[in-house]
């Protein structure tokens, strides 16, 4: 006897799903490393030691927040601050630099941080987009 197994499901079942790129919540724990490092300066500048305690908080306030959304229409990008949605017709191509995330170059000249976005989420974003971001790896 075999058991057969129905087949998962295909990249082209998940074209319609929006694709998240977040940062890792593991950075969460540069954020408390940032905290007790920061501790130290307590004791040592009470006044000004516990307004330093406020960094890491914005670091974790950070990685919860920046976020990079697609699907097969739109991209957007969450920073900090704001949010920002471009079609991808207003997309004119991707720039990666060798240590930061990724830029879509507008056709109006602009350009939009991509947050979290890497060379190696490629992949993902070329599936949410329906393939109007080539796949690198394909």
């Amino acid at each position: 006897m075999s058991s057969r197994r129905a087949p998962g499901p295909s990249a082209a079942d998940h074209a319609d799903e929006p694709v998240v790129i977040r940062m890792s919540p593991m950075a969460h724990f540069a954020s408390g490393f940032l905290a007790l490092c920061l501790l130290v300066l307590v004791p040592l500048f009470p006044t000004w030691g516990a307004v330093f305690l406020v960094l890491p908080v914005l670091a974790s306030v950070a990685i919860v927040r920046l976020r990079t959304v697609a699907d097969r229409d739109t991209v957007t990008a969450r920073t900090l601050l704001r949010s920002r949605t471009v079609a991808w017709q207003d997309v004119d191509g991707l720039r990666f630099d060798r240590s930061t995330w990724g830029h879509a170059h507008l056709r109006d000249g602009s350009e939009l941080l991509l947050p979290a976005v890497t060379f190696a989420t490629l992949p993902a974003l070329a599936v949410a987009s329906g393939g109007q971001v080539p796949n690198p790896y394909a």
